[in-house]
């Protein structure tokens, strides 16, 4: 049988899950009462989503309506914890805006740090924070 995965094994299916498209987090990877938070999200967006098919659903319509190809996660770091069920990375996610004529446009970033708690295998809590300056550059472009 194989080992649950931690939060560094999580950390790293979530990045390619990413840039393969997709949502991060897909529901195997999430504890049905998976806590997500994003304490920092611009106003209107929530800053708490309690529940795997909560976030999902969220998650999903962002992602659909989100015009941009993200295309690489930079200067990534990711911090071990006393807490074997904790870690913490920092990155930025680099993309381009989406459609025709934009593919060779300007690579746009911004800067993220994730606090995430993985058990049994699956994330019980996602603290997300964003550059939300850059968020809005990025789609004020679009």
């Amino acid at each position: 049988m194989s080992e649950r995965p931690g939060p560094q094994e999580i950390f790293e299916r979530f990045r390619r899950n990413v840039l393969d498209g997709g949502i991060g987090l897909t529901g195997d990877m999430l504890a049905e009462d998976a806590v997500v938070e994003t304490p920092f999200a611009a106003e209107g967006s929530p800053r708490r989503t309690e529940g795997r098919a909560a976030f999902l659903a969220l998650a999903e319509a962002g992602r659909e309506a989100l015009p941009v190809v993200l295309t690489g996660f930079r200067d990534v770091v990711t911090h071990r914890t006393a807490d074997p069920e904790v870690l913490v990375a920092e990155y930025t996610l680099a993309g381009r805006l989406a459609g025709p004529g934009r593919e060779s446009g300007p690579e746009l970033s911004a800067g993220f740090v994730v606090v995430l708690r993985v058990r049994d295998g699956r994330v019980v809590h996602w603290r997300e924070y964003q550059d939300t300056a850059a968020l809005q550059r990025v789609l004020a472009g679009i």
